[in-house]
């Protein structure tokens, strides 16, 4: 896995919660990354190593630097460290930019001229990397942000959206949905409580082609279903549907078979054996273990956790089917859980 060490050069205040990272692009060996993947930044913190996966807000060939928003989250070690450690001229390290949830997985044909972006609070992030980039190539008829949050005191860019709107009179079109608002009937886009799809789905499909749109979701699972559902009722195409999902919704009747159990990895020829509690991925339960795995997305979508099984049995859970690019002997700590007593796993960074 690729890595760089990054140069802190701007430290913005989004919101009172809400902190952009600017990095300095390295002189030489340049940093290239799509709008709307991730970055993930690596952090030694009171002696355990701590990764997490980031978005990008800023978007390539707009942005001079890399950014990242990070908002901060109650009892969450990295976020807050972030937000109240890190400061300028500091240098962090960082794996490659990762993700799929990307500007270029929209077909090319000419159809599809409208792109949706629907996200909440700090799922902005990499919707705002998609729409400068949208905006910037020009190759898009026209984009549609619908954004929710409590207030416009807390909403996330609430300056560079605004700034957008002004460049863009024609192209760029936005939907606020407040939780603590009331509507204003001269601003008849902002709209009180969440987000409402089916409400936004009507307008536009009034104003348009609606099945030929394309749709990038980013927020809590609730947004993203709601979403979905509205979508699939208006027979808009599930291949012209993205979502990107930082969490992983697991069934607790899969759990029902899993039992706590001893595990042993084999990390850098070193064997290390520990306890696995019900409940718990193996990847969980080696980081308590103060073991030095590697990491990123842990929803089974960035590898980076792969293993291989050299014996017993493991259940995976949380995610459907296991990426191609697996072997049949290999399985991702994040989203595998020992069935057996005499699990083995090889993790060969």
């Amino acid at each position: 896995m690729v890595t760089y060490t990054l140069k802190v050069e701007q430290k913005k205040k989004e919101t009172v919660d809400t902190v952009t990272i600017c990095f300095k692009q390295p002189g030489l060996k340049k940093v290239k990354y799509e709008a709307g993947q991730y970055l993930t930044l690596i952090f030694r913190i009171n002696g355990r190593r701590h990764i997490r996966p980031y978005s990008f807000s800023s978007a390539p060939g707009v942005d001079a630097t890399l950014n990242v928003t990070v908002k901060r989250v109650p009892g969450g070690i990295v976020s807050n460290h972030i937000l109240d450690k890190v400061n300028v001229g500091d240098m962090i390290e960082v794996f490659q930019p990762m993700g799929d949830f990307v500007l270029s997985k929209v077909p090319k044909e000419a159809k599809f001229k409208h792109i949706v972006l629907w996200g909440s609070g700090s799922g902005i992030t990499p919707l705002m990397s998609i729409a400068k980039a949208a905006l910037a190539k020009n190759e898009h008829d026209h984009i549609t942000l619908v954004y929710g949050n409590r207030s416009f005191e807390t909403t996330i860019f609430s300056d560079e959206i605004a700034a957008l709107e002004h460049e863009y009179p024609d192209k760029f079109s936005v939907w606020h949905f407040h939780t603590r608002a009331f509507v204003d009937e001269f601003d008849p886009y902002v709209v009180q409580g969440r987000i409402d799809p089916e409400k936004v789905l009507k307008v536009m499909k009034d104003e348009g082609d609606i099945k030929n749109t394309v749709h990038f979701i980013c927020g809590p699972v609730g947004l993203k279903e709601s979403v979905k559902i509205e979508l699939l009722n208006i027979n808009v195409p599930s291949a012209n549907v993205f979502s990107e999902d930082f969490e992983v919704t697991r069934d607790p009747k899969a759990f029902e078979d899993v039992f706590t159990q001893n595990v042993s990895l084999i990390v850098n020829n070193q064997n290390s054996e520990f306890e696995v509690a019900k409940g718990k991925s193996i990847l969980e339960a080696g980081l308590d273990a103060m073991l030095d795995l590697s990491y990123s997305c842990q929803t089974g979508s960035c590898l980076l956790c792969r293993g291989t099984l050299l014996n017993g049995s493991v259940k995976i859970i949380g995610i459907e089917t296991q990426p191609a690019e697996l072997l049949p002997n290999e399985c991702l700590l994040c989203c595998s859980f020992p069935q057996t007593d005499d699990v083995k796993i090889l993790v060969d960074y």
